[in-house]
């Protein structure tokens, strides 16, 4: 056991040990574990920031994997280990078999010695006995990992996945990056080769590049806490992923009109908005409506932050009516809960969650949602829909009867991927941003 007293620094390695133990023990989630522990953290640099996440994302991607070649060696299996030796098993595996440029014995070492000083040097030797043999195995292919991480999915998940975007996109989905960028939105879209200039200035040993489809986006790696970046506390840019901002900028918003962002959670989406109708000085406004007070409470300091405001906002529960709202609105924004399959790639978690079994519940409510917040809508005003989601039974499925409910599809009038399009998805393998699925409507005049 280690000594008493004895307090080792914290690495990447460690703080993904960390947040692995609250994923398994507490069943967090993997993005706000990490979140938690990289600021608890401060000290880490880039590079042992950039390790923990990749570390974390990669082995929750492939656990069902991983777990399978551990307990090939362990003759009683793993089911009973210790949630904190699990956790060091399956990072020194993940760090064997596909970070190839992590030498074999340094991370069987670092696990040994972790798991030694956590439990004794009995269970130090019977993983350094395991995870030797583990090393000793043939080494992947990427294509063999996307496989693996199908294959250790949920079987309900996996197939709902491949069904609606297909065999080769569910792999190609799940072999995109393991560790993806941060998203910085820059509040003003002239001044983003600027800041990027600024930004690779001030951190010249991380990566700043412009995003591929919002003309606001910067994709951040290695940069450490993005708040900590100079332009944060000046209110020239915000963190915002940018399919999120993708979808905020394909509503069209435009000087002037009154807007309402119906599922706005902490506020991404709602300050781009409020920012595209009240530019230079037109007088628009924005709403926003959330489930949860704690989440309007920091869309408006986030908005203060940057020098905005919404007009209202509105504690709504829609399953059971519109929280009084009676504006006629020229445009709303429905980015409703959904499975959060689109986020794969930083909640890898959801692989091995019973998502599947929860989507005729969710369906029913994203319907009561759009329906809702439609009729909020002036007639010939403009609704978008949009789940942070890869599924059809939240996507097509849903909207399949929007005509029931007085909307017609329409091209989008805003920012999109495709022109003339009524309806896009964005995939992180095809345009690096998260899974999202998006469609426009009109409301009918009569």
């Amino acid at each position: 056991m280690a000594k008493p007293g004895k307090v080792r620094a914290p690495t990447g390695r460690s703080v993904a040990a960390d947040v692995l133990v609250r994923v398994f023990r507490d069943a967090a989630f993997a993005a706000a574990s990490l979140d938690a522990e990289l600021d608890r953290n401060v000290q880490l640099d880039a590079r042992e920031r950039s390790l923990a996440t990749e570390l974390v994302y990669g082995t929750l991607r492939l656990r069902g994997w991983l777990e399978a070649q551990v307990a090939k060696h362990a003759t009683r299996g793993i089911g009973s280990l210790d949630v904190h030796v699990r956790a060091h098993l399956l990072l020194a595996a993940y760090q064997v078999l596909v970070l190839t440029r992590v030498p074999d014995f340094a991370a069987v070492s670092e696990a040994v010695t972790a798991i030694g000083e956590l439990r004794g040097k009995q269970v130090s030797g019977f993983a350094n006995a395991v995870l030797r043999k583990v090393a000793k195995g043939p080494k992947p292919t990427p294509d063999d990992l996307a496989r693996a991480a199908l294959a250790g999915a949920d079987p309900d998940l996996a197939r709902a996945i491949t069904s609606a975007i297909g065999e080769e996109g569910a792999l190609r989905l799940l072999a995109a990056d393991a560790a993806p960028p941060a998203g910085i939105r820059v509040e003003d879209p002239g001044a983003r080769d600027a800041w990027l200039q600024r930004l690779r200035e001030a951190r010249p040993q991380a990566s700043f590049e412009p995003g591929a489809i919002s003309p606001q986006a910067i994709l951040a790696r290695g940069a450490g806490r993005l708040t900590d970046l100079p332009g944060f506390d000046e209110g020239a840019w915000s963190p915002q992923e940018e399919g999120s901002q993708v979808v905020a900028l394909a509503l069209g918003a435009r000087p002037g009109e009154r807007v309402l962002d119906a599922c706005a959670g902490r506020g991404n989406k709602t300050g781009l908005l409020a920012r595209a109708v009240g530019a230079q000085g037109a007088g628009g406004s924005v709403d926003a409506a959330d489930l949860h007070d704690k989440k309007l409470e920091t869309l408006r300091a986030e908005l203060a932050r940057i020098g905005l405001s919404p007009r209202h906002t509105y504690a709504v529960d829609w399953s059971v009516g519109s929280g009084g709202i009676r504006e006629a609105y020229d445009r709303v924004l429905v980015d409703a809960p959904c499975s959060g399959t689109g986020t794969l790639r930083r909640r890898p978690e959801i692989l091995l969650r019973r998502v599947a079994g929860d989507l005729p519940k969710l369906a029913a409510l994203q319907r009561t949602i759009l329906a809702r917040a439609a009729s909020l809508v002036r007639p010939g005003g403009r609704v978008v829909y949009a789940v942070c989601s890869v599924l059809r039974e939240e996507a097509e499925e849903v909207v399949a009867s929007a005509a029931e409910i007085g909307l017609d599809p329409a091209p989008f009038d805003g920012l999109v991927p495709s022109e003339g399009a009524q309806s896009f998805r964005l995939l992180p393998h095809e345009h690096g941003t998260d899974g999202y699925y998006v469609a426009s409507f009109l409301r009918r005049s009569a």
